[in-house]
């Protein structure tokens, strides 16, 4: 969410803004209360921060282990953090057998969708180049394996694509929010096709994931929303539920361009979207997780608190 002050013109715009997406559902006669109270809200807080502390301590002790072992240390830390926040977690579809390379490629509507997804399809996350230097979760991502691209250098992108590429022929998995920009879960942006690129020139298929959340304001982080006020619209949800819909591979084989297989990636996240009644409490079974040793989730976080627009996003690609 953070961005220059003169944004490049090529650069996604989202028209959600936190004041019309971002509210917990209305209540009143007839409505029940969809509101936590203060304080189980103070203690989901507590215990989300003290997690995510918590791994900020053992990262350096998590950085001397082997892949594997690191790679299980991590998914169960962004678990916990979901977990401890006050969100349950309904995942449909498997990742089971997934060893091969993969994008993996997701609508982007919260700073929880990373952790989702790193839980089940744990893969090298892309993100702008100024998380490298945040605090805290700057090191976190660089542990993580996280592919920086420097948004603001268009002449940078082939670069970043080619680093995917040979992350993909490597045999590994890159995890890419094409929308370029964080989207309320009610509308949708186009998924910009460079990252797409980088499954053409690796012959890599393409893994479409859906991120759905109940209730959807509560969950959506967009324009200039400070991080701390989207925490505690998550925290004082009374039942927050994600939805992660993994879809079957996409072959790219079948696609003559980046624009074709984008398209395409985007159709079928689109037409997947889940119609759930809203009261409906969904069972939270265990997720399949697809197990490659080669591949470390990135427990970055694609924006912050900032003061910038939505036009700005972690993953940006031009048109």
């Amino acid at each position: 969410m953070n961005g220059s002050t003169a944004l490049s013109p090529w650069l996604p715009t989202a028209p959600c803004t936190p004041g019309r997406c971002t509210a917990h559902p209305e209540t009143g006669p007839g409505r029940p209360d969809e509101r936590a109270g203060t304080v189980l809200a103070v203690a989901r807080l507590t215990a989300g921060i003290g997690t995510v502390l918590l791994g900020v301590l053992l990262a350096p002790a998590a950085g001397l282990l082997p892949a594997a072992g690191r790679l299980a240390l991590v998914r169960s830390w962004v678990r916990a953090v979901v977990r401890a926040f006050g969100v349950r977690v309904r995942y449909e579809g498997t990742a089971d057998g997934l060893t091969g390379p993969l994008l993996v490629v997701a609508n982007h509507v919260s700073w929880l969708d990373v952790p989702l997804l790193a839980a089940v399809l744990p893969g090298r996350m892309v993100a702008k180049t100024e998380v490298r230097h945040w605090p805290v979760l700057g090191p976190l991502a660089a542990l993580g394996g996280t592919l920086f691209i420097d948004r603001d250098r268009l002449r940078a992108l082939p670069g970043t694509v080619r680093e995917m590429s040979a992350v993909l022929a490597g045999g590994g998995r890159v995890v890419v929010f094409p929308e370029g920009s964080t989207w309320c879960g009610r509308a949708r942006g186009r998924f910009r096709p460079a990252a797409f690129q980088a499954a053409l020139d690796s012959g890599s298929a393409v893994l479409p994931v859906r991120i759905d959340y109940r209730p959807t304001g509560a969950a959506a982080y967009v324009g200039d929303d400070p991080l701390g006020a989207s925490l505690w619209r998550v925290v004082t949800a009374r039942r927050m539920v994600a939805n992660i819909r993994i879809m079957d591979p996409i072959s790219s084989i079948r696609y003559p361009d980046r624009r074709a297989l984008a398209a395409a990636a985007q159709r079928t996240v689109a037409q997947s979207a889940a119609a759930r009644p809203a009261a409906a409490q969904p069972t939270v079974p265990q997720p399949t997780v697809a197990r490659d040793s080669a591949n470390l989730p990135s427990p970055s976080v694609h924006q912050r608190d900032s003061s910038r627009s939505a036009a700005a996003s972690s993953f940006r690609t031009p048109a």
